[in-house]
């Protein structure tokens, strides 16, 4: 777990005392490596919406709906400040900074690289590095830390081969993307950090420029953007910010935290071992909703009262979606690991204006991910007892996962 001190700030008088409960969004002592399950338990007498003083003092929106209609009202909601506590000078990123319309000339710039057509047609490559990062993990023995060698190179793999990024490299960006998650109560540190993926990608648009290859990046710069223009290298940096981070700890993350739990459920490995093509994608879909681990920060633009909440301009709201994709009003048994249970619509990729644009293609990586995995390994299981180390904030980790398994 992160150690950070929480900064407390007095309580702003127009915050109503019932609404008031103290959580610490990068390192509750109630929190565990269940992340999800923790939070889930922590708030569960917690306000749906609710004002806790650390960090800053900010507003939590733990409620599906309530999630939504921060999501969807960009008008009093922005994303503009995505920091937590807030800094003076916070990263830019295109799209997530731009509220709408502002967003929409790069979101369909980016839309058809990622849509169901696209990612269909990378499904066999994505089996192929699957099966191939699988038998390479396999290969080093019973026992081997699940993250290390699976979890952390297969979803970051598929985002180099896309943007044309050396993979030699792997190692090196993810370090850098795991640094900015575990750092982002530290503005200092945040601004240097940038400024080194920024100094990656300005490097890859170099290239791409010199030497196109078809490629995430070499589309970016070509890209029309229906102005008749083309985006500016500040833009395509900014852009590619984005991506960057999603695709090295998003896909990651999710898929860490449901093998930590599958490692739990033999009976569940066995059914998915019995039929891996069969099963995969109900695996996926409830994996996604149970093991979000994203919650989107909104500043407060104009002063507005939803839902009974006195929201005033200057404020951070942080939508914690985990627990949205978790609310008992819309789940039944919200915190059971049930691929039976009929798909339903949830929160783990946000919603409104700044749905995540990877969502088919990290659906799709997981869904692969566990199908190759259950045609080599009948079933596996923890390896230690031992407390296994997690981050929180506003991009979850789980940062190990030792196991055993046993082929078929």
């Amino acid at each position: 777990m992160t150690e950070t001190a929480a900064i407390s700030r007095a309580i702003p008088p127009h915050v109503p005392a019932d609404l008031v409960f103290d959580f610490d969004i990068y390192g509750d002592e109630r929190v565990g490596s269940d992340v999800q399950g923790t939070y889930a338990a922590a708030l569960a007498q917690a306000p749906d919406i609710f004002w806790t003083p650390l960090n800053g003092g900010h507003w939590m929106v733990r409620r599906m709906d309530a999630i939504a209609a921060v999501a969807g009202d960009p008008e009093h909601f922005s994303v503009r400040e995505m920091q937590i506590p807030r800094v003076p000078n916070p990263p830019f990123f295109i799209p997530l900074s731009l509220d709408p319309p502002e967003n929409l000339p790069y979101r369909r710039a980016m839309s058809p690289l990622f849509g169901p057509v696209a990612v269909k047609a990378m499904e066999p490559r994505l089996h192929e590095w699957a099966a191939t990062i699988i038998d390479d993990a396999l290969a080093t023995g019973g026992e081997f830390d699940f993250m290390a060698h699976v979890a952390k190179v297969f979803p970051v793999s598929v985002f180099m081969e896309l943007m044309g990024m050396d993979l030699s490299r792997l190692q090196e960006f993810r370090a850098i993307a795991e640094a900015f998650f575990e750092n982002q109560h530290d503005a200092a540190r945040i601004e240097a950090l940038s400024g080194q993926i920024l100094g990656i990608l300005k490097g890859l648009v170099d290239e791409k420029r010199s030497a196109p290859d078809g490629k995430l990046m070499s589309h970016f710069i070509e890209a029309d953007m229906g102005d008749g223009r083309r985006m500016s290298e500040e833009e395509i940096l900014a852009m590619s910010f984005v991506l960057f981070l999603g695709g090295m700890d998003t896909v990651t993350n999710v898929t860490g935290f449901a093998f930590q739990q599958l490692a739990q459920m033999p009976d569940l490995q066995a059914r998915l071992a019995a039929d891996p093509a069969g099963l995969s994608t109900a695996f996926a879909d409830e994996a996604v909703r149970l093991f979000g681990v994203v919650n989107t920060p909104r500043l407060v633009v104009k002063d507005i009262d939803l839902l009974g909440v006195p929201f005033r301009e200057g404020e951070m709201v942080l939508n914690l979606l985990p627990c949205g994709s978790r609310d008992d009003r819309k789940f039944a048994s919200p915190n059971v690991f049930d691929i039976d249970r009929k798909k339903a619509a949830h929160v783990t990729f946000s919603t409104g204006p700044h749905l995540c644009i990877g969502h088919v293609l990290g659906r799709a990586e997981i869904r692969v991910l566990a199908e190759e995995w259950f045609k080599r390994v009948k079933s596996f299981r923890l390896a230690s007892d031992d407390p296994r180390p997690f981050r929180t904030g506003t991009v979850m980790a789980l940062e190990s996962l030792p196991i055993a398994w046993e082929p078929k």
